[in-house]
C-alpha cells in the first residue's frame, strides 16, 4: 500500500542477522550469501562457524562454509557401507576398490591440515569411519591447536601408536581420548598414554584386540629331504 513502510531482511543490524542464519544448514547459508553483499558479509563472519558437521567427505570439497579462528567443535562421521571398504588393506584391495577409494583419499587428511593453519582455537574433533587418515594431519592438530579437549576417533584404522606417542607431548589440555576399532593402534600405546597422561580418560573399544596391517608374507620355500630306496638282495635273489 502507498505510503506504508516496508522492511525487508537487509534492513535487519547484523547481529539480528547472525542469529537467523544460525538456524539454517550450510547449504542455506551458502544460497542466501549469494543474495546481496551485505548477506555475504554475514556468511563470512567467524563467529557464525564455531561448531562444523559433516557426514561424508565429499561434503568437505563444498564452499558452503567458513573455516576460521572461532571454530570450536568439528566432527567428521561417515556411516557408510564404503566404509568398509575403506578399511581393507592396500595390498588386499581389488583394482575396482582401490579406483573407489582414489576419489577420497587424501580428502579428509588435507581438510584437516587445513583446519591445524587456521583454527587455532579447535577444541573438540570427532573422526568417525575415514580409514585414510593417517597420524600427520592429526598431529598437526594438536601442534597448532593447544586448547583442544576432546578427540575422538572410531573406526580410523589409518592412526597408529605414533599418534598416541604424541598426546602427552602436546595435548597438555586433553582430557577425552577415544580410539575406539581403530585397528593400528596396540596394547604398548595405550600403555604409554596412560602413563603419560594418568589424567586422561581414554577409551579404545576393541582396538588393542584387532589384527593389525601386515604386508603379505613371504612364500616358504618347502625343503624336501632326499630319500634313499634299499632293495633287499636276499629277497630278489628268492
Amino acid at each position: 500500500m502507498p505510503g506504508v513502510a516496508t522492511t525487508t531482511v537487509t534492513d535487519l543490524n547484523p547481529e539480528c542477522l547472525l542469529h537467523l542464519f544460525s538456524f539454517l544448514d550450510k547449504d542455506s547459508k551458502k544460497c542466501l550469501s549469494q543474495t546481496c553483499h551485505k548477506l555475504m558479509d554475514i556468511f563470512q563472519e567467524p563467529s557464525l562457524w564455531k561448531l562444523l558437521h559433516f557426514s561424508s567427505p565429499s561434503e568437505l570439497t563444498k564452499k558452503n562454509f567458513v573455516l576460521g579462528p572461532a571454530l570450536k567443535s568439528l566432527s567428521i562421521c561417515w556411516y557408510s557401507s564404503r566404509v568398509k571398504i575403506c578399511n581393507i588393506e592396500d595390498w588386499v584391495k581389488t583394482t575396482l576398490q582401490k579406483s573407489m577409494c582414489s576419489h577420497h583419499l587424501n580428502t579428509v587428511s588435507d581438510f584437516l591440515l587445513q583446519v591445524s593453519k587456521r583454527c587455532p582455537n579447535l577444541r573438540m574433533l570427532t573422526l568417525s569411519g575415514c580409514a585414510h587418515v593417517t597420524d600427520e594431519p592429526l598431529i598437526q592438530i594438536m601442534r597448532h591447536c593447544p586448547d583442544l579437549q576432546s578427540l575422538q576417533l572410531e573406526n580410523c584404522s589409518g592412526v597408529t601408536d605414533r599418534l598416541l606417542a604424541m598426546v602427552p607431548l602436546r595435548c597438555r589440555r586433553l582430557h577425552t581420548l577415544h580410539v575406539n576399532f581403530c585397528r593400528n593402534i596396540t596394547k604398548k600405546g595405550l600403555s604409554l598414554v596412560q602413563q603419560g597422561c594418568p589424567g586422561l580418560t581414554l577409551q579404545a573399544d576393541r582396538s588393542a584386540d584387532m589384527f593389525t596391517d601386515r604386508l603379505p608374507s613371504e612364500s616358504i620355500p618347502i625343503k624336501r629331504t632326499p630319500r634313499r630306496l634299499v632293495l633287499n638282495v636276499d629277497w630278489i635273489e628268492a
